[in-house]
């Protein structure tokens, strides 16, 4: 009864507090922002102002008491990532955090917003109410979880020596951290120690003191970081510095000396070379290669042969007369010229003054017409090269007309006149068509050629009135002058001169006057020639093809582009026509460099000339600020042409020739050389990687080569021209392109041709001798040579012997034949010089086979003794079948019978095998019908002479 009255007292307590809950009239009050920091080790936001709710219904239970806070995005980020909690509702106070660990690299701030909830009327919150949104700014706090880490692990530098840098080099490392003091790098340090070089906080680094890259080349050394929190870089860095020496613009690579071996196809001449600008830009490079061979030869390395045969070599048109030929007996208007060395075979003629002057006869110039001609020569004018007195040729010197050729010719029914002159660089050509009618017209050029100093050679076609001109064989034209002077009409009479211009008048005393040999005509000379000149010649007809001029010029070395394919974009190579200056021209630097290291020389020739040809090298540069440009001195060097490898010129098919007299005394002769044999090989490298083959080697090989000449002449005495003669076909010997050269002292052949020709020319070669003149012996010697002499042979001997026939000798005694063998010195000093005045025609001492002979006289004498018993025994046997006999016939009668032996059949089988001297051989006297001809042995013939006389027969 008690408990009920307690439990109804307190339900009428509650009763009135329960209405008064519904009154729910206020919604919580939050700030309409937050600024809120967390740490990234932490899920505790910290906000400022601290989040508390406040609610007017306080304290009303429930309605002034706050159940919750609720987080929205609010058009920020991160409301996912934080939620809020109330930490007590009756304050109001509430806390955000983290769901999960916050990454300040990912995401360094959050915004949301956050609402605070009352918890209504009742414990079951209904009518609650909520407040407005309030704006949370939250920013991640950054913890130094990163060290630095280096952007590259390697530095690299290159520095000049003999300064100081204010940087050399920047090193840069890099935090992962976000925030300012721990993603920041507060220093940097080198680790290693004792090194030239400092660095600051920013990573730039400097040299302290001056580099000297003689002293040390390279440096290298380690770098590391810290960040602002002290944290240091997980790896150091490597720095490496190159002090490179002082930049000088100019070549690099320059070789000074270039070898250069026979043989070897183009040789690049500057496979290293490489231009330094030192960072300066240029916007154009031109390079001048020069190749100095003036001083080989007419200016450069040409075929060591004479002009004629060079001619020949080109397949120019034959016909051709030398106006300046080697004096000779036939050619002597050159012989009061003075001549200079000369590589080749060419005569080279000076002419300084008035005594150098050629007078070619007319004989030597009749087939030449004055309308149709072409002239040929190789002339130089200027520098040091004339012997004796000054010269006129230079640039500043007085210019004087000078001569090189004046001539007038007789045509059918009149006479033309022509001069070749040079004044100063120009070169003019005077032409009188009729010196009786047309006036005469000058064909003038000015040229360089003319005065530098060097050789060139000069081709004049006159095919009136078109004349042609090649110098180095490059076409000019001429610039046609009518010549309306005064000019002195030559004298009508056929002449032609070299070097000067013959002008007769007898009437002008002042003059200084000479006489002309030839007609005793008074006059004197004008216009003297001052230089050089050599292989002038003079031709009917027009100019050869222009390849054939080409040929006749060109050189045989020079410089040259290796591979044009290869040649870059903006690069130009211009080479001159005797490929002696070469210029090269480009704007970028690496491509003109790869252009350089393409130059090459090379050298046709199998036997290049060997020696030094200087060498240059000159550059100009533009640059874009022309105050500043570069500029690069001339390199100088040389090019060595190594020694050639000597060809082996081998004759061979000599020894001894043993022939009867009949044969010499023939209208043909006998041939000296009938099994000639010319070989030539060469030792020498050869590189058949060219061919297909691996490797190179050292072989001798035979090559086709060109011989210039050969020469036979006679071992002694020359050749009695009486008595004996060298026989060759002079038609046959022009026919195969050679010259032929037939004197007492020697037979010679020369000009440029294959072994096969001289093989088959010495071949038919005969040794002819007159009847009755016949010696004991002879000998021959055979030499040849190519390249002018250059080149060699053996010599190949051929010593002839001479079989002669014997008739019956006045004593009938055999020994005394026998010590006619026995002793042939009384003919020593006789066959020594080949003269036997007093020797019996009939006697057989060949002179090579003395000894042999001794020996052989000595069994042959035995084998004479014991036939001469063998036929008396037979006669004894006879006459005793005969039985009886008339008295004085029982004896055989011998006194004319003679033993004859042959001794050089022996002879002749052992040195030549040669047999079928009997046919040959001439016999004297009457042959016993019991001994034919051709039935004795070869060795040895038996043949009885009977005589008339009646007398006791005598026995041997």
């Amino acid at each position: 009864m008690g408990s009920f009255c307690v439990l109804g007292v307190l339900l009428l307590s509650l009763a009135p507090a329960g209405r008064c809950n519904k009154a729910n009239k206020h919604k919580p009050w939050i700030e309409t922002e937050y600024q809120g920091i967390v740490m990234e080790n932490d899920n505790t936001v910290l906000l400022n102002p601290p989040l508390f709710a406040l609610d007017k219904d306080a304290p009303l239970h429930y309605a002034g008491e706050i159940c919750g806070f609720r987080v929205h995005s609010g058009g920020g980020s991160g409301s996912s990532a934080f939620e809020a909690v109330v930490l007590d509702k009756t304050t109001g106070e509430g806390l955000i955090r983290a769901k999960e660990p916050l990454d300040c690299e990912s995401q360094r701030e959050h915004t949301f917003t956050v609402q605070a909830y009352d918890c209504g009327e009742g414990p079951d919150g209904t009518n609650s109410k909520k407040s407005h949104k309030a704006t949370v700014h939250v920013r991640v706090n950054d913890v130094n979880e990163f060290s630095p880490v280096f952007v590259e692990k390697q530095y690299q530098v290159s520095v000049s020596e003999g300064r100081l840098f204010d940087r050399i080099l920047r090193v840069e490392a890099l935090d992962g951290d976000c925030s300012p003091q721990y993603s920041q790098i507060c220093f940097y340090d080198i680790v290693t120690p004792n090194v030239p070089f400092a660095i600051d906080n920013d990573g730039n680094i400097k040299n302290t003191e001056v580099l000297d890259s003689r002293r040390q080349r390279f440096y290298r050394f380690t770098v590391t970081a810290f960040d602002c929190g002290k944290s240091r870089a997980t790896a150091d860095a490597e720095v490496t510095v190159e002090v490179k020496p002082t930049c000088k613009p100019g070549w690099i690579g320059w070789s000074k000396r270039v070898e250069y071996t026979p043989g070897s196809g183009g040789v690049p001449l500057f496979p290293t070379l490489h231009l330094e600008t030192c960072e300066e830009p240029v916007w154009n490079i031109q390079a001048t290669v020069e190749l100095q061979t003036n001083h080989i030869g007419k200016g450069c390395d040409r075929d060591s042969y004479s002009d004629r045969s060079v001619r020949r070599l080109c397949g120019a048109v034959r016909g051709e007369v030398d106006l300046l030929p080697p004096p000779s007996p036939s050619t002597n208007w050159t012989a009061a010229l003075p001549t200079l060395p000369s590589p080749d075979s060419s005569l080279v003629f000076s002419f300084n003054n008035s005594a150098h002057v050629a007078v070619v006869p007319p004989r030597a110039v009749a087939m030449v017409s004055g309308d149709h001609f072409t002239l040929q020569l190789w002339m130089k004018r200027g520098g040091g090269a004339l012997q004796g007195g000054p010269t006129n040729t230079g640039r500043g010197a007085k210019r004087e007309e000078e001569t090189i050729v004046c001539n007038t010719v007789k045509n059918d029914d009149s006479f033309s006149h022509y001069s070749l002159s040079v004044h100063g660089c120009r070169l003019s050509l005077l032409y009188w068509p009729d010196l009786g009618a047309a006036r005469p017209v000058k064909f003038l050029w000015k040229l360089e050629q003319v005065c530098d100093g060097e050789w060139h050679h000069f081709v004049v076609s006159v095919e009136f009135p078109a004349v042609t001109l090649y110098v180095d064989g490059v076409t000019f034209d001429p610039a046609l002058i009518h010549d309306n002077g005064p000019l002195r009409s030559p004298t009508p009479r056929p002449r032609l001169f070299i070097g000067a211009c013959w002008v007769s008048d007898d009437k002008e005393k002042d003059l200084q006057n000479s006489t002309l040999a030839e007609t005793g005509e008074t006059g004197y000379y004008q216009a003297h020639f001052r230089g050089l000149l050599a292989g002038v010649t003079l031709r009917p007809g027009s100019v050869e093809p222009h390849s054939v001029v080409e040929c006749l010029y060109a050189c045989r070395e020079g410089l040259d582009f290796g591979d044009l394919e290869s040649l870059g974009t903006g690069m130009k190579v211009h080479v001159n026509p005797s490929q002696s200056v070469l210029v090269l021209e480009g704007d970028d630097v690496e491509s003109f460099n790869r252009a350089v290291q393409q130059v090459t020389y090379r050298n046709s020739l199998r036997f290049a000339t060997p020696g030094v040809r200087p060498l240059k090298l000159a550059t100009s540069l533009r640059c874009f600020s022309e105050e500043g440009c570069l500029s690069l001195r001339p390199l100088e060097g040389y090019l060595v042409v190594l020694q050639p490898d000597a060809p082996q010129i081998s004759l061979s098919g000599g020894g001894h020739l043993v022939r009867p007299v009949g044969d010499f005394e023939a209208a043909r002769g006998v041939a000296l050389f009938p099994e000639l044999r010319i070989t030539c090989s060469l030792s020498h490298s050869i590189n058949t990687a060219a061919e297909g083959m691996e490797g190179g080697a050292l072989m001798s090989d035979a090559v086709a080569h060109t011989l210039d000449g050969c020469e036979v002449s006679p071992v002694g005495e020359e050749l009695d021209p009486e008595r004996e003669e060298l026989v060759l076909e002079a038609e046959s010997v022009r026919e195969r392109g050679l010259e032929l050269t037939n004197t007492t002292a020697y037979i010679a052949l020369t000009g440029p041709e294959s072994i096969s020709v001289y093989e088959d020319v010495l071949r038919s070669l005969r040794y002819r001798l007159a009847r009755g003149s016949a010696l004991f012996e002879r000998r021959f010697r055979l030499s040849c040579s190519e390249m002018n002499g250059r080149y060699t042979s053996n010599e190949l001997t051929v010593e002839v012997n001479f079989l002669h026939s014997l008739d019956g000798l006045s004593h009938p005694s055999h020994l005394l034949a026998s010590q006619q063998f026995l002793h042939p010195s009384r003919h020593s000093g006789e066959l020594a010089g080949h003269t036997l005045a007093h020797a019996h025609r009939n006697s057989v001492v060949p002179g090579a086979a003395t000894v042999i002979i001794v020996v052989c006289v000595g069994f042959l004498a035995l084998m004479v003794v014991l036939g001469i018993f063998r036929i008396r025994s037979i006669h004894r046997r006879s006459d005793g079948q005969k039985g009886g006999a008339k008295e004085g016939g029982s004896e055989w009668d011998d006194s004319a019978l003679t033993i004859i032996v042959n001794p050089m059949e022996s002879y002749e089988s052992r040195v030549s095998g040669d047999g079928g001297m009997d046919g040959d051989e001439e016999e004297e006297g009457e042959e016993s019908p019991e001994s034919p001809p051709g039935d004795a042995p070869d060795d040895q013939q038996i043949i009885i002479k009977r005589d008339c006389r009646e007398h006791a027969p005598r026995r041997y």
